[in-house]
């Protein structure tokens, strides 16, 4: 069993050198230029790219909504379901001036597409997640005089690029003190985006619909004493299942702003993040080389791991539930084992998921990761989930969970069960 590699603290150091600190200014160094071409106009295979290619060409349309304009049109084209609308109130995004309590921002979301949307706004922002760049992020303009066009924003980077997207263009889920105006008072420190923080530190500045037994969370309130933000009476936004008592509902595409739709956004942008982090570690180390290039490509490797099979989710104590279809159209997604398991199946008790393993290994950003970096992933996840890896972080994984994670991915996960009979002619694999 191969030796599982510490985390070195200037992990984040190397990456900002090569990546982060230029980017945050919006000009790249030469070295992302030949290595990472993030700046690239052309050769990009994000949806939205992949969306305006299919305009230019007459092979799709958006129509125009007298109310919200091309969102309606955006969200089908784009595949991304209505029920995953979040909405938050707190000024906290390029859209702050039209975002407060009584015009929240509507946020949507799929495996691969981020679109936000806040009444009068003259723009949606998007952010589309490029297999090979990450996150490439667009405006589209809401003026129906003109032919639909995307314009790429690498200003975003301002906020999408530091410390908490990993030192790489990233998405990012906040959590604030917010003021009854929607003026964000200061960030819950408790709160670090991704499935690991307590429900207590999440969604301030965010409505919150569902019920989640005797748990708390920062939703659907506001701070009253700007001196002491966080003194919050959580119970007053628990379990609220109607908005239509707080805001004016009718502009927006749903009424809910779904608990579990949160969830997995959470967990999905991290996820994510660190799949872009490991891309770009690695393609820095095999352009760096030398003699800590293995050691790179494996702690991206291992961070990626570790949050990939939940080995740091904060648990659930209780049942959550959410108000709208998303839980439903989210599962039905697949793909499915023949028995009928899925990555995407639900727990909502004591966990996000029923099996820890994220469902985003099917994506084509871990599709399209270097191959020195997928085979090492794939050895490693094997090492887990057959036993063979006896290190601590992994020490609660349940053998049950294991080996039903490991039947999945063999079974709806060409690569990895290429991989594993490659690996294995001969041999015996793990079975029930």
């Amino acid at each position: 069993m191969a030796r599982r590699m510490p985390v070195l603290p200037g992990l984040g150091v190397l990456l900002v050198a090569c990546v982060g600190s230029a980017l945050a200014q919006d000009q790249l160094s030469e070295f992302d230029e030949n290595v990472i071409h993030y700046s690239a106009t052309n050769g990009l295979h994000d949806p939205v790219a992949q969306l305006q290619s299919r305009l230019a060409h007459d092979k799709a349309k958006l129509e125009y909504d007298a109310v919200r304009g091309y969102l309606p049109g955006l969200l089908r084209a784009l595949k991304v379901p209505v029920s995953s609308q979040s909405l938050v109130f707190s000024k906290t995004s390029s859209q702050a001036e039209f975002t407060s309590p009584r015009t929240p921002r509507a946020l949507y979301f799929s495996d691969e597409v981020y679109v936000g949307w806040a009444p009068g706004a003259k723009v949606i922002d998007l952010a589309a997640v490029d297999p090979q760049q990450g996150p490439i992020f667009y405006t589209l303009s809401q003026n129906a005089s003109r032919p639909p066009q995307f314009t790429r924003r690498n200003d975003c980077l301002q906020c999408h690029l530091g410390p908490k997207t990993i030192n790489v263009p990233g998405l990012l889920v906040r959590s604030a003190f917010t003021a009854p105006d929607g003026s964000a008072l200061g960030q819950v420190t408790d709160f670090v985006s991704g499935h690991n923080s307590p429900l207590e530190a999440r969604w301030g500045g965010w409505y919150v619909t569902g019920t989640h037994a005797g748990m708390r969370h920062r939703g659907n309130i506001f701070s009253e004493d700007p001196a002491h933000p966080e003194r919050q009476d959580l119970s007053a936004g628990a379990n609220v299942t109607d908005l239509r008592t707080r805001f004016d509902t009718r502009p927006y595409l749903s009424a809910d702003s779904d608990i579990v739709a949160l969830l997995v956004l959470e967990h999905a942008v991290r996820m994510q993040n660190l799949i872009t982090h490991a891309s770009y570690e690695t393609r820095c180390a095999l352009a760096q080389g030398g003699s800590w290039a293995q050691a790179r490509i494996e702690q991206a490797g291992e961070l990626l791991l570790e949050y990939m099979l939940f080995r740091n989710e904060a648990p659930l104590r209780g049942q959550v539930k959410g108000t709208s279809k998303f839980a439903s159209e989210f599962q039905a997604a697949g793909p499915f084992t023949a028995d009928g398991r899925s990555l995407r199946q639900l727990d909502l008790r004591t966990r996000l998921f029923r099996f820890p393993c994220s469902y985003l290994v099917y994506s084509p950003s871990v599709d399209a990761l270097p191959a020195p970096l997928r085979h090492y992933l794939w050895r490693r996840l094997e090492e887990v989930l057959t036993g063979r890896d006896h290190h601590p972080i992994y020490g609660t994984l349940t053998v049950q969970d294991r080996l039903e994670v490991l039947e999945i991915l063999r079974e709806t996960k060409p690569e990895f069960a290429a991989w594993l009979s490659h690996e294995h002619a001969g041999d015996k694999v793990v079975r029930r």
